[in-house]
């Protein structure tokens, strides 16, 4: 299981046998509360809801969600993005999030996000693996537990970088009577 921070490159992980919701929703709710903690934010919101309304523009997620979240749940203090699986849309694990400050984005399955998420997967697997024959699954669990804590020590921050960016690049390069020359072109 796999818990990743783009902005950061920060990534947090456990490695399982099998990844039923009574094994995620335990771990990620773990998870996410240690990093609302360590965010400087606190466990359970104490402030009470009429300071809330002052001081958060409820207005912008009431018009996304289409109710009154201000009447509900505590301020949004994170936006987890993760695939749109029916055990991560349940009734308990929404309602969980919700009530914490967290807000669940569904991303299809395929999307950039999670690219995203599967690439590191991926240089994880390949760093720990390389040039190692596992003999239990217990050795694969334990090699890909240490290479997280040795990423984390120095973090790669992701940028988004793909194939739209260069376009919207060279969108902004203004040519110069048909030759290679070009001036930019600042979009406001």
């Amino acid at each position: 299981m796999t818990l990743f921070r783009p902005a950061t490159g920060e990534v947090r992980a456990k490695g399982v046998h099998s990844v039923t919701n009574a094994v995620l929703h335990p771990w990620m709710q773990e998870q996410l509360l240690d990093i609302l903690a360590n965010e400087g934010g606190r466990k359970k919101d104490t402030c009470p809801r009429e300071k809330r309304r002052e001081a958060t523009p409820y207005h912008q997620w009431e018009t996304w969600l289409g109710w009154r979240l201000s009447d509900r749940y505590p301020p949004v203090r994170m936006i987890l993005i993760w695939d749109n699986l029916a055990g991560h849309r349940s009734d308990a694990m929404v309602r969980w999030l919700f009530e914490h400050g967290i807000m669940p984005l569904y991303t299809p399955l395929g999307g950039s996000w999670l690219n995203m998420a599967e690439s590191m997967q991926r240089i994880l697997v390949r760093r720990a693996l390389s040039g190692q024959y596992p003999q239990t699954p217990e050795h694969i669990i334990s090699w890909l537990e240490q290479t997280v804590i040795g990423w984390n020590q120095d973090p790669t921050p992701f940028v988004w970088n793909g194939k739209r960016r260069e376009r919207r690049q060279r969108a902004r390069l203004r040519r110069l009577a048909g030759s290679g020359a070009a001036l930019l072109s600042y979009a406001r």
